[in-house]
């Protein structure tokens, strides 16, 4: 059970970590993005007061902290996630995409319910940890066995930690999943519907199957779309097309979208035109991205990113997570926010206030999720991170962190380092 506390225990970046379990009444003397330094009051989940900080008082208050809203990860695979440990390692240098499906599928038929739920919990105590209180995660209708049992372990996960963290659900139904399937895992409770277009024989057509459930069932929809560097016809383009001409009222979120980032600005402009004009909302996944696309190439290798500025110039919601996590199609990451915010910051050429955003408040916009702002009224979803400058935050250099969701502190780390490189250094100390 949490127990209320005020802010008058947060104590210094480098000193014990003690919060986990707590919920917060208050926050004394903590930065806020803009700079400012303030007084918060929270009850029942909720910031329910801000003032000017009164001028703190020695070894008080949150002095040292700087509040940044909550992180989220718009787009996971749990239901692969740590499996790299499972698998073999091939003989080429690591995997294209059509090479990571094929190694995933050749382990599907070893993978129990029990093996999805034990990996994905274990992945999303490395997501709360680093400060992710919010996942959308898709999850395969399997072709070997019980089609749904990963789907049904992400909705048991799902169930485990409500009220704890925020868990979405999407089928990721490819062109060999029946219709019956879809009907099933919807009557089941997935929160989203998915598919990956750009892998069927007739995108278009695909397409239009996943479209046709989500009117019936009232589900929104989250599409892999155009994960490839070629520049031929685009299939966001025609899920634009599709969206408007149906008139749809749920959200649509088009993921990955590389093919947009290899246009040049002739063929790209009107395709975002089209993109705000139907309201749909983008993922940017770089750490998988940069990893699955481009290793055809001999020369002048892709980045495999979507066209980011020119969507955010449109104004078009951008928002950004890592994908995968330790599987087939991303043997590496760290279920860490600022890792992406740092691989926006090199590889799309973001600011650093525009990286923030898409790992935290543009999330929760493409997510459908109400805002986590620093404001009365607001949620208290943040994080508490060392009072340093923006670009240090999103280069994800912090020693501390305090990872709040609903008021109530998820995860509290603190490092502490001591360095031979002081000359002064007495390693005796007496």
């Amino acid at each position: 059970m949490a127990v209320a506390r005020d802010a008058e225990r947060v104590g210094p970046v480098d000193g014990p970590a003690q919060l986990a379990g707590v919920e917060l009444t208050a926050l004394r003397n903590v930065r806020l993005l803009d700079g400012s330094l303030a007084d918060l009051d929270l009850a029942a989940g909720e910031i329910t007061a801000v003032r000017a900080a009164k001028k703190p008082s020695a070894g008080t208050d949150a002095t040292g902290w700087r509040l940044i809203p909550a992180a989220g990860e718009p787009h996971a695979h749990l239901d692969k996630a740590l499996s790299a440990e499972q698998i073999e390692p091939g003989p080429q240098a690591g995997n294209d995409l059509v090479t990571a499906i094929e190694q995933w599928r050749s382990l599907v038929p070893t993978l129990t319910s029990d093996d999805f739920a034990d990996r994905a919990r274990r992945a999303v105590r490395r997501y709360v940890a680093n400060g992710i209180t919010t996942i959308r995660t898709h999850a395969d209708a399997l072709l070997a066995g019980d089609p749904l049992r990963g789907v049904d372990a992400l909705l048991g996960l799902r169930e485990e930690l409500r009220g704890t963290i925020t868990l979405q659900v999407c089928l990721l139904a490819g062109q060999d999943v029946p219709d019956a399937v879809i009907e099933d895992a919807i009557g089941r409770g997935i929160d989203v519907l998915g598919g990956c277009p750009h892998l069927a024989d007739e995108p278009a057509k695909e397409t239009s199957r996943i479209l046709d459930h989500a009117e019936r069932s009232g589900l929104p929809v989250d599409l892999h779309t155009d994960e490839q560097t070629t520049t031929g016809h685009l299939d966001l383009a025609d899920l634009a097309e599709q969206v408007i001409a149906r008139g749809m009222q749920q959200r649509v979120t088009a993921s990955h979208c590389v093919r947009l980032g290899m246009l040049g600005h002739d063929r790209r402009g009107p395709v975002v035109d089209l993109v705000a004009k139907a309201g749909i909302g983008i993922v940017t996944l770089p750490i998988t991205n940069l990893y699955l696309q481009g290793r055809d190439a001999d020369a002048a290798v892709p980045r495999g990113l979507t066209a980011v500025r020119a969507l955010l110039e449109a104004g078009v919601p951008v928002a950004a997570g890592a994908d995968n996590l330790r599987d087939p199609f991303n043997p590496v990451g760290r279920a860490d926010p600022f890792e992406t915010t740092s691989l926006l910051v090199a590889a799309g050429h973001l600011r650093p206030a525009e990286a923030l955003a898409a790992v935290t408040t543009t999330t929760r916009t493409v997510l459908g999720l109400p805002d986590a702002g620093t404001g009365p009224g607001s949620r208290a979803d943040f994080m508490l991170v060392p009072d340093v400058p923006l670009d240090e935050v999103v280069a994800g250099a912090q020693s501390a962190r305090v990872v709040v969701h609903g008021g109530r502190v998820l995860a509290d780390t603190r490092v502490s380092t001591v360095l031979d490189l002081d000359p002064m250094l007495d390693p005796m100390p007496r």
